[in-house]
């Protein structure tokens, strides 16, 4: 048998690039897998329609699902679509998402709205029918689920990307939200982690980064976006089921587990806080610190 016999799973985006990858694999573990895709017309749909066909011609079982990713009754549609087809629902991959990226002083109304409601809003609709279909099953079974929540983000969260305002903070919110779903979900059974990966994808094939993701002449690929499965697989496996709230960055031949936030330095007062008060206990601690300005301390790429 294999380690997902009998799972089911749904990956938004998952006609191409990272999403791609998860459902071959998550197949490949023995998942029955609703790809959802935005399709839109013949020519949009066949990434995903070609996905589902290799998966079949693997021996595996799969079914595609056009729909937005951020339209509640799109997602409620999703939903059904993998309970009615293959009878429950155990993970969910949030993959979806783009880019239009701009400086804040140049960015549109129009150009944040689009990423926030593709990333967050996505997340959001999927994730509460992921929860209340998990929860309410807990409850009427009274025992754990078998629940896996995979969150896609971006380090762009950590290092707040100087020309992503909108991508920024949503992925900023989605690794809020998780954080919030596993603390809420982990009674009934349910995990809820996310992943940064660093791929080659649609996402990064243009703009200032894309050289950087370029695929080498020779040597190991190290953004080659098949890396990035094995984690998700791995996180949509039983041996998973104490990971639970974590944020990993994952690529190449290196995964890194994000550190938790943690409170720096206390400064008190004897008395109620003035201008002047917060002027001497703080003056000389950030006299000693350099303001961020060429942004944070990035990994060694």
């Amino acid at each position: 048998m294999s380690e997902l016999d009998g799972k089911v799973a749904i990956i938004t985006g998952g006609g191409a690039g990272l999403g791609r990858e998860h459902a071959l694999l998550l197949a490949k573990m023995g998942a029955r897998v609703v790809i959802n895709d935005l399709g839109g017309s013949a020519a949009g749909e066949e990434p995903a329609r070609k996905t589902v066909e290799e998966i079949k011609s693997a021996g595996g079982e799969a079914v595609a699902h056009f729909g937005d990713c951020a339209d509640w009754g799109a997602t409620e549609a999703l939903f059904k679509t993998a309970v009615d087809t293959y009878g429950d629902l155990n993970i969910l991959v949030n993959n979806a998402g783009f880019c239009k990226d701009a400086m804040l002083f140049n960015m549109s109304e129009q150009d944040f709205d689009a990423v926030v409601r593709v990333h967050l809003k996505g997340h959001f609709c999927n994730m509460r029918h992921a929860a209340k279909y998990w929860r309410d099953k807990s409850k009427a079974e009274n025992a754990p689920v078998y629940g896996r929540m995979i969150s896609t983000s971006s380090e762009a969260f950590l290092f707040g990307s100087v020309g992503q305002p909108n991508y920024a903070a949503a992925k900023a919110g989605i690794v809020a939200m998780t954080m919030g779903a596993a603390q809420a979900l982990f009674k009934s059974g349910v995990t809820a982690n996310v992943i940064c990966p660093r791929a080659r994808t649609a996402m990064t094939s243009t703009g200032p980064i894309a050289a950087m993701f370029e695929k080498p002449e020779s040597g190991f690929d190290y953004f080659a976006p098949e890396h990035i499965s094995p984690l998700v697989g791995y996180l949509a496996s039983p041996r998973a089921a104490n990971v639970s709230g974590e944020v990993f960055v994952v690529w190449g031949k290196q995964i890194s587990v994000v550190q938790r936030p943690t409170v720096g330095p206390n400064f008190d007062s004897d008395e109620a806080w003035s201008v002047d008060g917060v002027a001497r206990h703080l003056g000389d601690y950030f006299a000693k610190r350099t303001p961020v300005k060429d942004g944070f301390a990035v990994p060694a790429m």
